[in-house]
């Protein structure tokens, strides 16, 4: 019988953290997100087709789902230079810059705003330098790509950095004695490694790029059908007081980051069995 005794651990066992968990859950997440699929599913299927693809809603989509693209992908590049500089160079001030890349984290998203909209104003800092190339920043679909660059990069940088802090740069010194070139080092060595984790940082930034609010609205013109996002008009129309078609929108943005979530798991997943292997 002794063999069956069950030992008592000081911490809860599984039924309750399981029951805890579940219950914690619920309330925080399940709850409010089936209250919003209650309150579209009001909504005759015609009524939800035209509230999510009205020509408004067609352009918001395009632009916040554009402009995110374009970000990730601008973050992808340069945040794997940003690790590459901060792992693999020893410089004055490098641990400033790497508090630095943690910033966007911890400002608000109203201050960032703020202050891009006065950096790339006509009369700002960066912006009265830009305009007389014709370049304008403030106020225009290319002030949301940078708000979502401002808010993604260290989402890159944090992931990719880690990866490179584990490769021995004695596999970069073999490549070279075997003939390789630096290109060749990079490209056929360094980057099928680095590049699930790549993926995974592009992937979050998208994510967060997407539902960005606060540091856009202030750079932003804010025009429909030329520089409104989507969560822009989601707001626009509670203040409406069409909650209905706000979240049937709502729903839409809802479905499209849990397909991201899902894929960014999924990258998490083949990052670590690339890695294992």
């Amino acid at each position: 019988m002794g063999l069956f005794r069950r030992k008592h651990a000081v911490l809860p066992g599984f039924g309750p953290s399981l029951g805890y968990t579940i219950f914690y859950l619920s309330v925080v997440v399940l709850i409010p997100l089936s209250a919003l699929f209650f309150k579209t599913a009001t909504l005759s299927w015609d009524q939800f087709v035209t509230a999510v693809a009205a020509p408004r809603v067609l352009a918001s989509y395009r632009v916040t789902f554009g402009s995110a693209l374009v970000a990730a992908a601008v973050n992808g590049v340069f945040g794997v230079l940003v690790a590459w500089v901060l792992v693999r160079y020893r410089f004055p001030g490098k641990k400033l810059i790497d508090a630095l890349v943690d910033l966007p984290f911890a400002l608000p998203t109203a201050v960032a705003g703020i202050t891009l909209a006065s950096i790339y104003s006509a009369n700002g800092w960066l912006g009265s330098r830009l305009e007389p190339l014709g370049i304008k920043v403030a106020f225009t679909p290319v002030g949301i790509m940078v708000a979502m660059i401002f808010i993604g990069l260290p989402f890159v940088v944090r992931t990719v950095q880690p990866v490179l802090e584990e490769l021995d740069q004695e596999i970069e010194e073999a490549a070279s004695c075997l003939g390789a070139s630096r290109w060749q080092t990079f490209y056929r060595v360094l980057f099928p490694t680095m590049l699930p984790a790549i993926l995974t940082g592009f992937a979050l930034a998208f994510a967060r790029a997407v539902g960005e609010y606060g540091s856009i609205i202030f750079i932003a013109g804010n025009m429909p059908m030329e520089s409104e996002i989507t969560p822009l008009l989601i707001i626009t129309k509670l203040e409406q007081y069409d909650y209905a078609g706000a979240t049937a929108i709502a729903t839409v943005m809802l479905l499209v980051s849990f397909l991201l979530l899902l894929s960014i798991n999924m990258l998490q997943k083949w990052s670590r069995r690339f890695a294992d292997n």
